[in-house]
């Protein structure tokens, strides 16, 4: 598995050995021992989720105050801009992000630790998305910081019409947003 590191170190982009031939291909999506290995922690993945979305539908910036998750995120239909957020009061990279194109067609997977906000844009006609998480979800804990945040400036690939769920278009600001101390 080929581990890219990001100039926030603790967010990773993982890609697979596929070995492929006219037949088709085949690839080891996960293995715990390796996953453990390579992000230095022994997270313990308890909950899978399997997200599909039209060209233009925004999810996030999503994270959880309590019970925080680990993502591992990864697509098997289409194509996301995929956005981790560093929420982490005490971190050096505290406020800023990173950003990778997950795709079926690159196999990579993004790693995002619990301490962030998280949220992808489909850049596909449809995309099907698929995330491990170290937690459950406790809806009571969730939060969302307003994906087109200024202080923030991610940089959204452009797309005319971006679609929000009732609850992302509640997003806070950054600078009003709980975050981890």
């Amino acid at each position: 598995m080929n581990v890219t590191p990001f100039h926030i170190p603790d967010v990773m982009v993982l890609e697979p050995k596929v070995f492929g031939d006219e037949r088709g291909l085949f690839f080891e999506s996960f293995n715990q021992r390796t996953f453990s290995h390579i992000v230095g922690i022994p997270s313990v993945f308890v909950q899978d989720n399997h997200s599909k979305s039209v060209k233009g539908v925004l999810r996030g910036l999503h994270y959880q105050i309590k019970q925080p998750q680990g993502k591992l995120v990864r697509v098997v239909a289409g194509e996301i801009f995929d956005v981790a957020v560093d929420i982490r009061k005490s971190s050096p990279t505290f406020g800023r992000w990173v950003a990778e194109c997950l795709s079926a067609e690159n196999k990579k997977q993004m790693w995002v630790p619990a301490g962030f906000a998280h949220g992808f844009l489909v850049t596909s006609e449809i995309a099907e998305v698929l995330y491990k998480t170290t937690d459950y979800y406790a809806p009571e804990h969730e939060r969302c910081i307003a994906w087109n945040d200024a202080e923030l400036a991610i940089t959204w690939p452009d797309i005319k019409d971006i679609s929000l769920s009732a609850k992302d278009k509640q997003g806070l600001a950054f600078k009003l947003a709980e975050v981890f101390g």
